[in-house]
C-alpha cells in the first residue's frame, strides 16, 4: 500500500515524510507548481485605497506567504483598523503571525460557505473586500459579498500552473510502486492528476482510493469515475495524517 501525496511545496513533502516516519510508503509528486501572482505590486495601493473596518481575506496559506513576502521587501506594515479574515484555522493561524492582527475564521465549516455564515458577513453594505488568491479558483465567495453588498477585489498573489512531468513515465513509476491512494486537496490538482495520465492508464487511477478536503472536490472526484473518495476532516497536514493513518491501518 503506497499513499501518492500530491500537495504542492514543502507541506506536502513534510506529509510525506511523516507517513514514512511511522512505516506507511508515501512518494511526494507535485502535480502543481507555485510560483508569483501577476497582480503582487498592486498589493500596496490596495491596502492604503481600503477604508477602515473594511476586510481582507486570505483563501490560503499560499496567498498569506507571497502577500507578507512583498509588504516585507518594501517596508510596507499591514494595517491594524482592518478586519483580516481566512477559511481556515491554520490559515487564519499563520494570516495571524504574518500581520500581528486577529484573524476571523470559520470555526464549524472551514469553506466559502462558513465563512459568509460568520456574522460580520450578514450585511456587506459599503464594505470593501479585497481577496487574496490564487490564479483561478472558486468564485462564490465574492458573488455572495458582491450580493450582499460589499465591493469585491481579486488580488492574484500566486499563480498554480501545471508540473512538467512525463505521462507514460510517471504512470508507469506510480504504479511499480504501488500506488493505490491518492492524496488531493484541490480541484486543480484534480484536474492535473486526470490530464497528466494516458486516457489507457486511467482506470488503474479510477480504481485508487483517493482522499481529499472537501465535499466538493469528492463530488467532482466522483463524477469523473472514482469509486472509493474519502473526504478529511480539515485540510490541514495533522487531519490528512490522521485520516491516512486510518485508511492505512484497514485490513
Amino acid at each position: 500500500m503506497t499513499v501518492l501525496v500530491t500537495r504542492p511545496d514543502e507541506r506536502g513533502q513534510q506529509l510525506a515524510d511523516e507517513l514514512n516516519r511511522v512505516g506507511i510508503v508515501a512518494l511526494h509528486s507535485p502535480l502543481l507548481t507555485i510560483s508569483p501572482g501577476s497582480q503582487l505590486a498592486q498589493l500596496p495601493s490596495q491596502l492604503s485605497q481600503l477604508k477602515p473596518g473594511d476586510m481582507v481575506f486570505a483563501v490560503s496559506k499560499n496567498a498569506v506567504d507571497f502577500a507578507a513576502q512583498t509588504l516585507r521587501d518594501i517596508g510596507f506594515a499591514w494595517r491594524n483598523d482592518l478586519l483580516y479574515l481566512a477559511v481556515g484555522h491554520r490559515t487564519a493561524l499563520h494570516f495571524t503571525e504574518q500581520t500581528q492582527q486577529p484573524v476571523r475564521y470559520p470555526l464549524v465549516t472551514e469553506n466559502s460557505e462558513g465563512l459568509l455564515a460568520l456574522s460580520e458577513m450578514t450585511d456587506l453594505t459599503d464594505k470593501n473586500i479585497l481577496v487574496l488568491r490564487g490564479n483561478g479558483g472558486r468564485e462564490y465567495f465574492s458573488e455572495v459579498a458582491r450580493q450582499r453588498g460589499a465591493t469585491v477585489e481579486l488580488l492574484e498573489c500566486y499563480q498554480r500552473q501545471n508540473t512538467e512531468l512525463d505521462p507514460v513515465e510517471t504512470a508507469r513509476l506510480w504504479q511499480r510502486c504501488g500506488v493505490n491512494i491518492l492524496l488531493v486537496t484541490s480541484m486543480q490538482s484534480l484536474q492535473a492528476l486526470l490530464e497528466l495520465i494516458p486516457r489507457e492508464e486511467q482506470q488503474w487511477l479510477l480504481d485508487c482510493c483517493l482522499v481529499t478536503v472537501s465535499e466538493r472536490i469528492a463530488a467532482l472526484a466522483r463524477s469523473y469515475g472514482f469509486q472509493q473518495v474519502e473526504v478529511a476532516q480539515g485540510a490541514d497536514n495533522a487531519n490528512l495524517f490522521t485520516k491516512l493513518t486510518e485508511l492505512t491501518s484497514l485490513p
